[in-house]
């Protein structure tokens, strides 16, 4: 199997052709990770021998796979216009975000509601990242399994539970991400406030 039918099984099928061109131009190691709960994808710059690397979450939506997978090659672009002197959500990464978003906007990729939400993100000057909550919203709808809700829903001191089955009570916001202590070890993590996760009370 190629990688652009390995890609089509993730994100919409006229989306993979373009990604799969992005990895050879950029000669970017592109990895399929398994959840998540604290982020959605990651982008590593070069460092010694190893060249850029992203990785997204196997178990997102087409339309919020290709989102994050556009999110974080914008992340590489500007890695290799500006290094590490910008800020990682400024300017120049937001405009990168919306240039290399317009190919799949010329094709009529997305459902009218996240091609709204998407634009309404690229106007708001205010939202610092991907992680936009309204967009994140819009993208939720079309998630397969509705039974999950994310971190930002839940009331504080919640119990919620990962699908490995560890067990955690939500505590208060630490800048961007909630803090949430383990039952099991009881050791402190940082949370996504968009981590998706199964309630199970408080």
């Amino acid at each position: 199997m190629d990688k652009i039918d390995v890609l089509a099984q993730y994100l919409p099928g006229a989306a993979a052709p373009i990604i799969s061109k992005w990895i050879d131009y950029f000669q970017c190691e592109f990895k399929i990770s398994k959840s998540r709960a604290t982020k959605l994808g990651d982008y590593r710059h070069p460092f010694k021998d190893h060249w850029h690397k992203i990785s997204v979450n196997n178990n997102l939506n087409q339309y919020a796979f290709l989102v994050t997978t556009v999110h974080e090659f914008a992340h590489l672009l500007t890695w290799n216009e500006h290094k590490n002197k910008v800020k990682p959500h400024g300017d120049e990464w937001k405009n990168n975000f919306k240039r290399m978003m317009k190919p799949f906007f010329d094709v009529n990729i997305f459902p009218t509601d996240v091609h709204q939400g998407i634009v309404n993100y690229l106007n708001n000057p205010t939202a610092s990242s991907c992680t936009d909550l309204n967009l994140a919203r819009v993208l939720k709808k079309y998630d397969v399994d509705l039974n999950t809700t994310r971190i930002e829903e839940l009331p504080m001191h919640s119990v919620f539970t990962l699908k490995d089955g560890r067990k955690f009570k939500k505590g208060e916001k630490i800048r961007k991400r909630y803090k949430c202590i383990c039952l099991t070890n009881g050791n402190t993590y940082l949370f996504n406030p968009l981590a998706e996760v199964l309630a199970t009370g408080t």
